[in-house]
């Protein structure tokens, strides 16, 4: 995709969504982390029916240690995984708690060392938490990313460098967002909405269904 084009592709997407953001439901850094650990593998809405749950009554780490890896289990047992997760996020919130006294640290090296978090958990609290200009790369945005032709890439990481490299910097904090909901809500794996697609013009999926 030629530069030109990159910078419509993004200022098409600001202008149909000025302020995108995400759609876990979360009061500080810590509840986000929690809530995107739990996504793996699940829905934005039913993790967040999950912590709609858990929040009130454990919203901070300390709070979620004291209820125990069983008593954590109860309250996320709707969601995927559960039991994993919920081990996952004891031995999280018990780092948290030893080490940076119950923050979430704004840093890449410290996120990643907690148990459950990968570097897409990272690069969506380092980007949604803290402003960082990380793009998460999901199945979402590794599916547009190619589709479109904006960043083709074998892996993941492939994708997420490729973003970073060609998208502007004025649109780079926002980017995650407004991918991912442009491929979950658009630009859909099977049946992708061409028709109601503002960037038609500009993609280079030779399926398009318009």
């Amino acid at each position: 995709m030629k530069k030109s084009d990159i910078q419509l592709f993004y200022s098409r997407l600001r202008e149909a969504n000025p302020a995108p953001s995400t759609e876990l439901t979360y009061a500080t850094p810590f509840q986000l982390l929690i809530a995107v650990i739990l996504s793996a593998q699940a829905t934005d809405v039913g993790v967040n029916k999950a912590t709609a749950k858990l929040f009130p009554i454990a919203p901070t780490a300390s709070a979620i240690l004291a209820l125990g890896e069983e008593g954590l289990s109860e309250l996320i047992k709707t969601i995927g995984l559960y039991r994993t997760k919920a081990r996952n996020i004891i031995a999280t919130c018990r780092i948290l708690v030893e080490k940076h006294a119950g923050e979430v640290p704004d840093d890449r090296e410290a996120l990643e060392e907690l148990p459950g978090v990968g570097r897409k958990t990272a690069n969506v609290v380092l980007n949604t938490a803290f402003g960082h200009p990380t793009i998460a790369v999901d199945t979402h945005i590794f599916r547009l990313g190619n589709r479109t032709g904006l960043a083709p890439g074998k892996t993941v990481l492939d994708v997420e460098k490729k973003l970073l490299r060609v998208t502007p910097p004025e649109f780079q904090r926002d980017a995650h967002h407004w991918l991912i909901l442009h491929g979950r809500y658009i630009c859909k794996a099977r049946k992708p909405e061409c028709s109601r697609c503002c960037l038609i013009d500009l993609c280079a999926y030779k399926g398009k269904t318009a």
